[in-house]
C-alpha cells in the first residue's frame, strides 16, 4: 500500500498511551514507560518505527505505573514502583524513567532505593525494532522484514535491516550486559540511595548513524530542540487576558504549535515549516501546514515563510500520473518511509490535492499583506505564477480533481475520506469534483495576485487577475447556489450536477469572499441552524442528511479548523453574534479537552450530552487544531493589517480584558489592548494608519484600495 492511499483511519492508541514529540520523531508508550509490541506503540523517526519493543523488567517483573509528569512536548518523567522486595509486602523500590525524544531517544533509569537495606536486583531492558514503515503501522498491516538481525557488544545493540536502509543502535552508560534482544544490568542500590544508567538510541538511515538529539555527552539544555523552544518561548507574543480559559488554550496552542516546527537538516537558517499532527502526520503536508501557518500568523510569521519555500522547492516540475505531480502543482503530503522509490528530493512527496496549490497563492498573499519579507516574497513569486498556471489549465471553468490511478487518494480535498462527498440522500459523489470551498481558494488565489500586480504598477495585469476573479464569482453564484433550499451545494460532480448536501464547506466560502452579499444571510442562517451547530461547533454534515453520523470523520463530527475559518467568514460579512456563538463553542470545548482542541469531535448535540464527546483516533496535538484559537482571537479582534496600503484595522467584540506584546508586524513588533474604552495598536511602523472599524466585508476585495 502506498502511503497516500491510506482510506480509513488509524485504530486508536487509548487514554492509556503517552505520546512525545519533536520534529519528525516521536514516542507513543504505555503509562508505565514501555513500549509495548503488537500495536502502534514505538519510537519512530524518518517515518519508520525504530523501536517496537522497550520493556523495563526489575527482577523479571514489570514496573507498575505511579504517574506521568508531563513537561515539554519532548519529555516525560514516567515514576512506577518495582515489585516488594523478598519478604515485603509494600515496594520499596521508586522507578523513575526521564526520557527524551528527538532523533531518536535518551532514557535516563534511576532506581531510588526507599528501603533501610542494599536492594540487589537484575534490570533488564527488552529491545525490539520491526523497522516498519509507519503507514504499515498506521493501517495495521505490517509487513514482515525478513532481513532484521540484532547484534550486541560491550556497548550495547546493532539491529539493521539491509532491505529497508534502516538500524537503530542503543548504548548504554554504564556499559550494560548485552544479548541479542535484551540489555542487563545487575546492580546493588544502596539503601536510601539510588542507581542511575542512561540510555540512548540512535537511528540509522542509508547506512549512517545519527546521534539522538539529547546527547548523554553534552547538558540537556543544550540540545537543540531545548535551545529552539526556548527561543520560541521567548520570541513569541505575550497574552495577558483576564479569561482564564482563553489564556490557557491560547498558551497550549503556542506549545503545541512549537512542538510541531519541523526543521531542515543541514540548513540551521531556514525558517521551520510545520508538521501536521501528532503522532501520524509528523510531515509537511500542503493544505494542512499552509492553512495552520495562515491561522497562526498572529504567533509567527516565520512558520508561513518557511512553508512557503518548502513547498515552493518541492513544487511540481513534471507530469507523474503515480505521484499525480505535475508542473506547478503544490503537493499534498511528503513522506521519508521506505515504500516508494526515494524522489529527488530527499522524500516521497505525493500532489493528490486540489487545494494546496490555490492555498499556496493565498499564503503567500496574507503575508505581503502583513508587510513581511518582501525579498523573500519576491523571490517566491514565480513560483505563484506557476501555482496559477497549473490552476487555469486545470479549471474548466471550475478547479476540480480525479485521481489519476487507483494508488491516489479519491477525494482531494480536506475532507478527503472515501465517503467525505456525499449527496443529500446519502449517495457519493462521482469525480470529477469541484469543491465550493475550492473555488472560493481560488477566488482568494486570484484576488491575492491582482494586488501583487498593483504594488508592482502593472494595472492591465491587476485588471486581468481582478476580471478573472469576478467571472469566477459569477459563475459560482450561478452553478453552485440551490435557490430551493437557501445554500450552497458542497460541489459539482462528474455529470455537473450539484452535490446537495448541507454541508460546512460554504463557510469556507465566506471566508475567501465569494459568496454574494445577499445570499450570505441565509448561509450564515443555515449554518447556525440546530441541523449544523451542536452548541459547541458547526458539525461538517446536517443531521438532515443522509450520510450524517456524528461519530464519523467528515460526516457529522466538528473540526476546530473547520470552525475557526466558518468563523472568520461569518466575521467578514458581518455576522459578529453568530461568529462568537463558535468562537466560544469551541474554547468551551477545549476547557473540557484540557485546553487543547483536537483534530475533531463528535458532532452530538450540546443539548444531549453536555460534554464534548472524543472522536477516538483524532491526532493530539494537530496543527490547525493547534491554531485555529488564535484564528478566533484574530477574528473577535477584527484585527485585519494590510501594510503595503499602510493601513490596519481593529474592531473588537466580544473581547475584554486582553493584551497581545509583541506582535510581528511588518518588521516591527506592536501591542495591542482591549479595554472598556476601546482598542489600540503601540509600536505601528511609521505611516501606518490604525482605522477602529472592521473592513469592508466583500467588494473592497474587488477594489483597489488606496
Amino acid at each position: 500500500m502506498d502511503a497516500w492511499t491510506f482510506e480509513g483511519q488509524p485504530g486508536a492508541l487509548g487514554d492509556t498511551t503517552v505520546t512525545l514529540v519533536e520534529g519528525g520523531s516521536f514516542c507513543v508508550c504505555a503509562r508505565n514507560g514501555d513500549i509495548l509490541p503488537g500495536g502502534a506503540q514505538g519510537v519512530y523517526h524518518a517515518d519508520t518505527r525504530i523501536l517496537s519493543r522497550w520493556e523495563l523488567r526489575v527482577d523479571e517483573l514489570p514496573v507498575e505505573a505511579l504517574r506521568v509528569l508531563p513537561a515539554e512536548p519532548y519529555h516525560a518523567t514516567f515514576l512506577g514502583k518495582a515489585a516488594p522486595r523478598p519478604g515485603r509486602a509494600e515496594s520499596s523500590l521508586l522507578v523513575v524513567r526521564d526520557r527524551y525524544v528527538g532523533g531518536g531517544l535518551r532514557e535516563d533509569l534511576t532506581l531510588r532505593n526507599l528501603g533501610s537495606e542494599p536492594a540487589g536486583c537484575v534490570v533488564d531492558i527488552h529491545v525490539a525494532s520491526d523497522m516498519a514503515d509507519l503507514f504499515e503501522v498506521k493501517a495495521s498491516r505490517i509487513r514482515h522484514v525478513t532481513d532484521v538481525e540484532m547484534t550486541s557488544d560491550r556497548t550495547g545493540l546493532l539491529i539493521v535491516s539491509a532491505c529497508r536502509s534502516r538500524g537503530t543502535r542503543v548504548v548504554a552508560e554504564p556499559a550494560p550486559f548485552a544479548v541479542p534482544g535484551v540489555l542487563i544490568f545487575r546492580v546493588v542500590v544502596p539503601e536510601r540511595g539510588e542507581w542511575t544508567v542512561s540510555l540512548q538510541v540512535n537511528p540509522i538511515l542509508e547506512g549512517e548513524e545519527s546521534p539522538a538529539w539529547f546527547s548523554t555527552h553534552r547538558p540537556l539544555e543544550h540540545a537543540e530542540p531545548a535551545r529552539r523552544r526556548a527561543d520560541w518561548e521567548r520570541l513569541s507574543p505575550i497574552i495577558i487576558t483576564s479569561d482564564r480559559v482563553l489564556a490557557q488554550v491560547l498558551e497550549r496552542s503556542k506549545e503545541d504549535l512549537g512542538a510541531l516546527r519541523l526543521f531542515e537538516a543541514g540548513e540551521p537558517d531556514e525558517p521551520p515549516t510545520i508538521a501536521a499532527g501528532a503522532p501520524w502526520f509528523m510531515t509537511l503536508f500542503g493544505r494542512d501546514s499552509l492553512l495552520t501557518s495562515w491561522m497562526a500568523l498572529q504567533m509567527d510569521q516565520c512558520l508561513a515563510l518557511g512553508t512557503l519555500r518548502r513547498l515552493a522547492r518541492l513544487q511540481g516540475t513534471v507530469d507523474d500520473p503515480l505521484t499525480e505531480e505535475e508542473p506547478g502543482k503544490i503537493l499534498h503530503e511528503l513522506r521519508f518511509g521506505t515504500q516508494t522509490a526515494a524522489s529527488p528530493h530527499a522524500g516521497h512527496a505525493y500532489y493528490g490535492s486540489v487545494d494546496s496549490t490555490p492555498l499556496f497563492v493565498m499564503v503567500m498573499g496574507e503575508l505581503r499583506r502583513w508587510g513581511m519579507y518582501g525579498e523573500a516574497v519576491e523571490e517566491l513569486m514565480p513560483h505563484v505564477d506557476a501555482a496559477l498556471d497549473w490552476i487555469r489549465r486545470s479549471a474548466d471553468p471550475f478547479l476540480s480533481y480525479r485521481r489519476k490511478t487507483d494508488h491516489g487518494l479519491i477525494n482531494q480535498g480536506w475532507k478527503d475520506s472515501f465517503d467525505g462527498v456525499n449527496f443529500a440522500d446519502g449517495t457519493i459523489a462521482g469525480p470529477p469534483i469541484a469543491l465550493a470551498e475550492v473555488q472560493g481558494y481560488v477566488y482568494a488565489a486570484y484576488i491575492a495576485r491582482a494586488h501583487f500586480a498593483h504594488e508592482a504598477g502593472d494595472s492591465a495585469l491587476e485588471e486581468q487577475w481582478k476580471a478573472r476573479a469576478e467571472r469566477l464569482r459569477d459563475a459560482f453564484n450561478e452553478r453552485f447556489w440551490l435557490p430551493d433550499r437557501g445554500y450552497y451545494a458542497i460541489g459539482l460532480d462528474g455529470a455537473g450536477r450539484a452535490i446537495d448536501s448541507l454541508a460546512s464547506n460554504m463557510g469556507h466560502c465566506l471566508w475567501t469572499g465569494i459568496v454574494d452579499e445577499d445570499r450570505a444571510p441565509l448561509v450564515a442562517e443555515r449554518l447556525l441552524s440546530p441541523e449544523m451547530f451542536t452548541g459547541y461547533g458547526v458539525r461538517t454534515l446536517a443531521t438532515t442528511m443522509g450520510a450524517y453520523n456524528p461519530m464519523s470523520y467528515h460526516n457529522g463530527s466538528v473540526w476546530p479548523h473547520d470552525n475557526a475559518l466558518i468563523a472568520a467568514g461569518l466575521m467578514r460579512y458581518g455576522f459578529t453574534g453568530e461568529a462568537q456563538r463558535i468562537a466560544f463553542g469551541l474554547l468551551d470545548a477545549a476547557e473540557v479537552f484540557g485546553w487543547r482542541l483536537p483534530e475533531l469531535f463528535c458532532g452530538f448535540d450540546r443539548a444531549e450530552f453536555t460534554w464534548p464527546v472524543p472522536y477516538p483516533t483524532s491526532c493530539s496535538p494537530q496543527a490547525w487544531a493547534a491554531a485555529s484559537p488564535i484564528q478566533l482571537v484574530r477574528s473577535l479582534l477584527r484585527f485585519e493589517p494590510w501594510i503595503p496600503y499602510r493601513r490596519v484595522w481593529l474592531d473588537p467584540v466580544g473581547l475584554e480584558g486582553l493584551r497581545i506584546q509583541g506582535l510581528p508586524l511588518a518588521g516591527s513588533r506592536v501591542t495591542i489592548e482591549v479595554g472598556q474604552d476601546g482598542a489600540t495598536v503601540s509600536g505601528l511602523p511609521e505611516g501606518i494608519t490604525l482605522i477602529n472599524e472592521p473592513r469592508s466585508p466583500v467588494t473592497a476585495a474587488l477594489r483597489q484600495v488606496h
